[in-house]
């Protein structure tokens, strides 16, 4: 399956608050806040939604399509996602402007206060769908991430007019969105990812019920940290997979990336949706224990055991036969 991920493409630099963040805030004075944090440690790593994802998939033995915009300083991020698999042909260098910038403080409870700058990343709107296929002989998934809100638009408006399936996570970008651009995000998508907070703020946004979302997109994906996720359809009973469970918690950020790209690669490995919910989870919980959404490594063997664990020997026996072995996987 040839899957394109468009998206943010970033730095992530990551710093953590020995405290609580949400102790600083006085409920009497929040519409007037102002607040400075003394943080213990600062990691930078490669990050953003896209780049994230395609990682995970090349990590799972896909060759996905990186599709977004970036600096010309680009050129030893480049080499790093090449290395892991990642094809970046149809990523556009900006003349002007820097790779996007993520900001990030994580407190001891993983709550988190992020800014994000976009930079290059405003340019993606300038990049054709129909290229990128024509460039790649066709695409069977595009997979629109939070990205330049424009860029977003004229990507699910390219799917449309050339029939591309797309898979809807408009995620932080909800934010920025208005309700009629959220709705254009979301119609016609075959998966519709939110986390839980986002599955209350998508449907406040757009105006829908529950059950108007699930009547124009395929399935919602609903991912519900510890308590694993929720997979929902019009057609199905509502699906629940349990979390994987996790050894030391070092950085909850791009957790979410790692599940979908888990999840996909199962998808395009045809393992069903249950098997591959539970991929995602697995890849979920890696990243979950390491700093940073690229940074973890990891065996066959010890992907397959974090599955038995989880899930038993016939879902872990499923996903080898099907996933990790050959040339079909890792």
């Amino acid at each position: 399956m040839r899957i394109a991920v468009t998206g943010s493409i970033a730095t992530d630099h990551l710093m953590v608050f020995p405290g609580s963040i949400t102790d600083q805030l006085v409920p009497e004075r929040l519409e007037r806040v102002s607040l400075s944090f003394l943080v213990d440690d600062l990691h930078i790593h490669r990050g953003g939604v896209a780049a994230n994802i395609a990682f995970g998939l090349a990590q799972l033995g896909l060759t996905p399509v990186l599709v977004g915009a970036v600096g010309a300083d680009f050129g030893d991020y480049r080499a790093w996602l090449e290395s892991h698999g990642v094809d970046t042909a149809s990523v556009h260098v900006s003349a002007t402007r820097h790779t996007a910038r993520f900001l990030c403080t994580t407190d001891e409870a993983q709550n988190q206060i992020a800014s994000f700058y976009a930079g290059a990343m405003s340019e993606a709107r300038d990049i054709d769908l129909a290229r990128v296929a024509a460039h790649h002989g066709g695409l069977d998934l595009v997979v629109i991430a939070p990205n330049d809100p424009d860029a977003m638009l004229r990507h699910t408006r390219d799917c449309r007019a050339h029939g591309y399936r797309f898979a809807a996570d408009p995620s932080q970008q909800l934010a920025r969105l208005t309700g009629p651009q959220a709705r254009t995000l979301v119609e016609g998508a075959e998966l519709l990812f939110t986390n839980e907070y986002e599955h209350d703020l998508l449907l406040s946004v757009t105006g829908w019920t529950r059950d108007a979302v699930l009547s124009r997109v395929g399935r919602w994906i609903t991912t519900l940290g510890e308590n694993g996720v929720r997979i929902e359809s019009r057609t199905e009973p509502a699906l629940t997979i349990p979390a994987v469970p996790t050894g030391v918690v070092v950085d909850p950020t791009g957790v979410g990336d790692a599940f979908r790209a888990g999840f996909l690669a199962g998808l395009s490995r045809r393992t069903g949706i249950e098997q591959a919910a539970r991929m995602g989870a697995t890849l979920a919980s890696l990243v979950l224990e390491s700093a940073g959404g690229q940074e973890y490594v990891f065996t066959p063997g010890e992907f397959l055991s974090r599955l038995h664990v989880t899930y038993g020997p016939a879902a872990a026996t499923d996903i080898e036969h099907r996933v990790l072995v050959g040339d079909a996987g890792l």
